[in-house]
């Protein structure tokens, strides 16, 4: 065993001596290194960043269907009133028309100069398919006949086209949905004068913030880039606000005598009428 022992010794001197011989100046440790394990918890050099892709063309956007459009160019591209309506047909733009059962349009003469835009269909609008043609209308025919007109002498629309569920004011979302359409619809009568039923009405159509108490009876100027002139516009109370407020009755037929006495100076016949009982 001292022998072997000794040979060991004896062969690992030599081997010492012939590594030194081939140039090995560095002492080696007693016990063995897991080269991996060391390569493994050695610190790791940042990865270098990949140079950016070349910017890549974005491909236009794929048409879009019909009834996808918006609401501007749909409205914008109407040249009659019977174009106007289909486009209306095709849009999707306004929650309502989801919940409603038809489109309510107009009604009235589309070649009369007195035009009024109310707020919303209601539930007999919405089953008909015309606008006040419900109690709020009788109210609507009153007054105008307060001033000897009807309906074969003025147009009527309203700020939205689709009745809002359980008769609810529309909200703003929806009212400025429909509101290139109304516009447009302005455009295509091109009336002499304009009238306007309730707040909803006038604060799209004026952008006015003041309440209809206070804007009732006033004049103002109705534009738009589609007119070729401005239009005379009267802010009034609507027939159902006056079906819960007999009182107030009073004040629209003071409005209605300012839309008599402004059609009489723009040369619009309307008859002479007499103070209501």
């Amino acid at each position: 065993m001292a022998e072997q022992s000794n040979r060991s010794a004896a062969d690992l001197l030599a081997l010492l001596r012939w590594q030194v011989e081939a140039g090995a100046d560095e002492a080696i440790a007693e016990h063995p290194i897991d080269r991996y394990a060391a390569t493994a918890l050695a610190p790791q050099a940042p990865p270098r960043k990949a140079a950016p892709a070349p910017a890549r063309a974005l491909a236009p956007p794929a048409p879009r269907a019909p009834g996808e459009a918006s609401g501007r160019s749909l409205a914008g591209a109407a040249r009659t009133l019977g174009e106007l309506a289909e486009a209306l047909a095709l849009f999707e733009g306004c929650p309502l028309k989801q919940t409603a059962t038809k489109l309510v349009f107009a009604d009235g003469n589309p070649d009369a100069r007195i035009m009024l835009v109310g707020e919303a269909p209601g539930a007999d609008e919405d089953r008909i398919g015309r606008p006040f043609v419900g109690v709020s209308g009788q109210m609507l025919d009153r007054m105008l006949a307060c001033i000897g007109l009807d309906r074969t002498r003025v147009y009527i629309a309203n700020a939205v086209y689709w009745r809002p569920p359980g008769n609810r004011t529309p909200t703003g979302e929806e009212i400025a949905a429909c509101l290139p359409f109304v516009e447009r619809h302005i455009e295509l009568v091109s009336p002499e004068i304009l009238v306007l039923l309730g707040a909803p009405a006038v604060k799209s159509l004026l952008a006015r913030k003041e309440g209809i108490t206070t804007l009732r009876g006033q004049w103002f100027q109705y534009e738009s880039a589609g007119l070729a002139r401005p239009i005379p516009t009267l802010a009034t109370l609507h027939p159902a606000y006056l079906l819960r407020q007999p009182a107030q009755k009073r004040y629209a037929w003071r409005d209605m005598l300012a839309l008599q006495e402004k059609a009489e100076s723009l040369g619009l016949s309307i008859p002479s009428v007499k103070q209501p009982r």
